[in-house]
């Protein structure tokens, strides 16, 4: 059955790229989530954040294994900055859908925290999924369009689910 889920880690570009290669991933669009206004666009998108809404076939992956991978490619420990991105634009977070997403990030979080990986604690913030809207049609699929342009995404980590998948 196909699902969605909504995550922002920085700059939507890299994240898409790193995402599309994942087992069940089946669609990704980049956009904004979590703001203040109806409609964003890149030059007016107070308090939202880049994101990505990816769906997902959750007979071939599940939201588990996605956070695991999402947290393997950024930092989750920069309080609204990746690399060269400053500001809330490009915050870590989770978009939860429902409680059982929420718990599953918060535990989540916990592994992270607790692998010691990152010299600091996390700070993705954790926050109900409202409207997702779908970024101007130049950013979707931004590095499959510019194989050269801008990434501060990498696989920086292995799973954090060695053993336990």
């Amino acid at each position: 059955m196909e699902k969605k889920t909504v995550l922002a880690g920085g700059c939507f570009w890299g994240l898409e790229e790193l995402f599309r290669t994942q087992k069940g991933v089946l669609e990704i669009t980049a956009g904004y989530t979590g703001g203040k206004n109806e409609n964003p666009t890149y030059e007016d998108h107070p308090g939202h954040a880049e994101a990505l809404e990816i769906r997902y076939d959750d007979t071939k992956t599940d939201f588990w294994h996605l956070l695991d991978f999402f947290f393997q490619i950024h930092n989750p420990t920069t309080l609204n900055r990746q690399g060269n991105d400053i500001g809330s634009a490009y915050r870590s977070a989770i978009f939860y859908g429902n409680e059982e997403e929420k718990k599953q990030a918060e535990d989540f979080i916990d592994i992270v925290n607790k692998s010691t990986r990152w010299k600091n604690p996390v700070v993705t913030t954790l926050e109900p999924l409202g409207t997702f809207y779908p970024a101007e049609e130049y950013h979707q699929d931004y590095l499959q369009k510019n194989p050269g342009g801008y990434t501060c995404h990498a696989i920086y980590f292995d799973s954090y689910l060695k053993g336990q998948s």
